[in-house]
């Protein structure tokens, strides 16, 4: 089989041969096997179920949360002969109708789909009728509620499985600790563990941890010295992207914000700015970057502490792809580890507080103990919130915590409420508020209450826009919509009313409420050892940074990188004048022969700690003596 799959990688994608690893596990996938593979970020994942799809009868399923990733794969698929659709939230009915009898019939190789739709009755229905080969799984580290990104729609997977009794599966993903590779099996039901690991090791990229109060001065250093390629910054928060972005922009560099906020036209285009290398920073939530394949990404910032070392990882190995030299950097301040603390605690509130919005939703419908299933109504945050006296963040962090343990359900519309974005300046705000003076009271409250709303995206909720302006709700929508036809702003509206409903009878909440443990206790302990982790990492200055990364993942190297932060700093107190001459001496006699790998560098000699050889080239390198090309190669600058 391995000669035919050969065939179909270069007739398709033009490979002669796979990366390491990557024959291994199309042959395990061919063979019917339960397959879990872990590769790096750009390590060629898609590879792995597309070939062995091509080699079999029938269509091939995937999985993954990702709109940006099917739109992608689904073109290049469609690009080089290869037919595959996707079906994702804003296609019409008739539109998923299409696709599913394209599947059905076999006029289709590949169907994208998010996990939420495998339980819908159309999917299934359709679903009886189709030949499937193969069920691939994106990010399957999402189905574990010991993994990072913990997405409770991935445990409906398995829901599929007796359906197709002979279908395999491959679960794909970059990141997995030894506990989280464990439960993705046992998740997906797998007959037999059967898992292909490659190193997680990145040696073209190096890990740094700056402490640093001036982040914005040496994020423009490290910016402003980028001489090709690309770069991003990661924040943890959507408004801050567009703060950052035009901060970088005012300095002298390209950059746009990007988050999930914004409108998807919105998106996409600074996305395909970004790519077309014509805006240099992309200054991102984490919305951004899973799935896409840029291999130029020379830098990867974050200004803001991830809050688990998994998506740390994840993030800062979109650098590099193209195995070229590339950086991330990690700007701490002390006010960050404090920051991270507060969030976890607003994430799981104590059990206390989640007794008190538990009683209040109840009496905030005025429903009484033992009645209240199957209840449902509009529901609006702010409004309650009030009502409640918690903080927004922290009722929706505890009604997210009421839906997962089945207690509740909330419509999208409470999840993904309507944002506008004033995109007239301040000349042309002034004319059109002298001509049309009945809009100043809603365009004074947006201004005054929404900061950032002319730079960006913002949310915004009608209900309480009408309580602050005193108009009625339906009255504040007229208004957005109108103020959009005069080019005033634009206004992303909710696709419908919010609403609660309760799938459970109200209990005594002092005796009778509990939260199960995999939703609350268990995954509030593990949530804790991962914002401890990255405490560790970036309080750690002793150790290699890779060395620290690839421990937390289970593998063990026996060298360090010689070129973060710590080992830098380790040779700069060790290094003395008789070393770097004797050093530079040996690099410079092995430059006239050839260049010289900085991989290699460990080599030259074995009587010296490689970090010591590593701080000599930089220096060398930082005086002229040597040069660093793009690829990693050291080589003399005048021969």
């Amino acid at each position: 089989m391995s000669e035919q799959t050969r065939r179909v990688l270069e007739q398709y994608w033009g490979y002669k041969s796979f990366r390491p690893l990557q024959e291994d596990i199309v042959d395990s996938v061919i063979a019917g096997r339960d397959t879990l593979a872990l590769l790096p970020t750009g390590g060629g994942k898609s590879i792995c179920f597309q070939v062995p799809a091509m080699a079999m009868n029938g269509i091939c399923i995937v999985v993954t949360p990702l709109i940006s990733l099917m739109k992608d794969q689904v073109q290049h698929l469609k690009k080089i002969g290869i037919e595959a659709a996707a079906i994702y939230t804003g296609l019409t009915k008739r539109e998923i109708e299409l696709v599913y009898n394209q599947a059905v019939y076999g006029k289709l190789k590949f169907l994208y789909v998010s996990p939420e739709r495998l339980v819908t009755n159309s999917f299934l229905t359709a679903l009886r009728k189709m030949t499937v080969c193969l069920i691939a799984v994106d990010e399957s580290h999402c189905i574990s509620q010991w993994g990072y990104d913990f997405r409770p729609p991935y445990l409906k997977i398995a829901d599929i499985r007796p359906f197709l009794p002979a279908t395999p599966i491959l679960a794909l993903t970059a990141t997995a600790t030894p506990m989280v590779v464990n439960d993705i099996q046992f998740r997906l039901q797998f007959k037999k563990k059967n898992v292909f690991q490659t190193s997680y090791e990145r040696k073209n990229v190096i890990y740094n941890v700056l402490h640093e109060p001036d982040k914005y001065g040496v994020m423009f250093n490290l910016f402003d010295r980028m001489t090709s390629g690309s770069g991003i910054v990661y924040v943890r928060s959507r408004k801050r992207t567009g703060v950052i972005a035009e901060w970088l922009s005012n300095a002298g560099i390209t950059a746009a914000s990007y988050h999930a906020g914004l409108d998807a036209s919105v998106r996409d285009e600074r996305q395909r700015q970004w790519m077309d290398g014509k805006t240099k920073v992309m200054v991102a939530t984490n919305a951004f970057g899973m799935g896409i394949d840029k291999p130029d990404v020379r830098l990867v910032v974050h200004l803001d502490l991830p809050d688990s070392l998994e998506a740390y990882f994840q993030e800062a190995g979109r650098a590099g792809r193209d195995l070229k030299h590339s950086e991330a950097y990690l700007l701490v301040s002390e006010s960050d580890i404090k920051r991270l603390h507060d969030n976890f605690e607003s994430t799981y509130p104590p059990l206390e507080d989640i007794k008190l919005v538990y009683n209040a939703l109840f009496n905030y419908f005025g429903i009484t103990v033992g009645a209240g299933e199957g209840f449902q109504a509009p529901f609006e945050l702010d409004a309650f919130t009030q009502y409640c006296g918690f903080s927004p963040l922290k009722v929706f962090n505890i009604l997210k915590l009421l839906e997962k343990d089945g207690i509740i359900s909330m419509s999208e519309a409470l999840e993904t409420p309507s944002k506008v974005y004033i995109t007239a300046n301040d000349g042309e705000i002034r004319r059109f508020r002298s001509q049309y003076a009945d809009y100043d009271m809603i365009i004074d409250n947006l201004l005054r209450s929404c900061p950032g709303i002319c730079s960006d995206f913002t949310v915004i909720r009608e209900e309480k826009v009408a309580r602050m302006t005193g108009l009625d709700v339906n009255k504040v929508v007229e208004n957005l919509k109108n103020l959009e036809n005069y080019n005033v702003l634009v206004y992303s509206a909710r696709c419908d009313k919010p609403q609660i409903q309760f799938l459970s009878e109200r209990v005594d909440a002092d005796n009778h409420f509990v939260l199960s443990n995999e939703v609350y206790a268990d995954r509030k302990k593990d949530a804790e050892m991962r914002i401890k982790a990255v405490e560790d990492f970036v309080r750690n200055s002793d150790e290699c940074r890779s060395v620290q990364l690839l421990r937390y993942f289970g593998e063990k190297i026996d060298h360090t990188c010689g070129k973060c932060d710590v080992c830098i700093s380790y040779s700069e107190k060790n290094i003395s004048k008789n070393d770097f001459e004797i050093i530079s001496r040996s690099i410079l006699n092995k430059l006239k022969t050839n260049d010289l790998d900085m991989n290699e560098l460990s080599k030259l000699t074995t009587d010296v700690l490689p970090e010591k050889i590593f701080e000599v080239a930089r220096q060398m390198i930082d005086s002229g003596m040597i040069r660093l090309t793009s690829d990693g190669f050291l080589k003399m600058t005048k021969k």
